[in-house]
């Protein structure tokens, strides 16, 4: 079966982190079945099913699992922390284990199960201005827009925005208009950061190729560390996103973030949506 559906339709998974919401499709044992038109189909909120990201497990000879990640608009999504974890999660409950190596378009990432919380290493972020990436060479500390946000690649792009009232902020305004400048080749994913001490940090999103989430796990960490370059925190905090509260700690091997994640239901596409695709 090469990108095939089954005739006889096609289980999936809904989980969210923090209120960051995803389909998970678990391929493990066959080809892979996620498309473009397939992750478009199921990302609508009306017709399908509706995520902010699409997650499908397949099996990988690098790590314990491969992951990719979709977008609600069927793009590509490099990386995606809170469906890691979710998917983490499910795979610690079914095997009993505490620890998980997940290979992504990211890297290897290590996700560890501790105190019934599940942890992941997002990697470490990526601040030269071709690996963000960035249209043109550009200071990623200090880049050359209005409000002068921190660009931090995390296996996706982040422009991060430190601002005095994250609530007043026009997210669904500004950040499409964000995303979509050229100084971003592969668009751009935008937090709205405002400092509240030296270890807590309110965030709001907008997610590339999806919009306005409730959280965004790999836009997190980017936060974190574009907090940490500019003297605003520590390397470890507490940060509140519109869905709840997430925990992040850069160290030496990268940045690590845990929070909440929840198992919603499973469910089977019928046979008829899948035909019409």
């Amino acid at each position: 079966m090469d990108n095939a559906l089954p005739d006889h339709g096609l289980a999936f998974m809904k989980w969210h982190g923090a209120g960051n919401d995803f389909v998970i499709i678990d391929s493990r044992g066959r080809e892979p079945v996620v498309t473009e038109a397939l992750a478009r189909a199921l990302g609508d909120r009306n017709r399908g099913v509706g995520f902010d990201q699409l997650a499908e497990i397949r099996d990988s000879d690098a790590a314990d699992i491969d992951l990719d990640f979709w977008n609600a608009d069927g793009s590509r999504a490099g990386a995606c922390g809170n469906a890691t974890r979710c998917v983490a999660r499910f795979l610690f409950d079914v095997t009993e284990r505490e620890a998980l190596t997940i290979r992504t378009e990211r890297g290897v990432l290590d996700a560890r199960l501790i105190e019934n919380a599940v942890h992941v290493n997002m990697g470490h972020p990526q601040t030269d201005w071709r690996e963000v990436p960035l249209a043109r060479e550009a200071d990623t500390a200090h880049l050359p827009l209005e409000g002068d946000p921190v660009a931090v690649g995390m296996g996706n792009p982040h422009a991060v925005f430190f601002v005095d009232d994250a609530e007043a902020v026009d997210v669904a305004g500004i950040g499409p208009r964000v995303e979509h400048d050229p100084l971003f080749p592969e668009r751009t994913n935008v937090e709205f950061a405002q400092v509240r001490g030296p270890d807590e940090i309110r965030m709001r999103v907008w997610e590339r190729g999806t919009g306005i989430t409730l959280a965004c796990g790999s836009g997190a960490c980017a936060t974190a560390v574009a907090a940490v370059q500019r003297g605003l925190t520590g390397r470890k905090m507490r940060m509140e996103v519109d869905g709840g509260w997430l925990a992040l700690d850069w160290r030496e091997d990268g940045v690590w973030m845990t929070g909440p994640t929840a198992h919603v239901f499973d469910a089977v596409l019928t046979p008829d949506f899948l035909g019409a695709i």
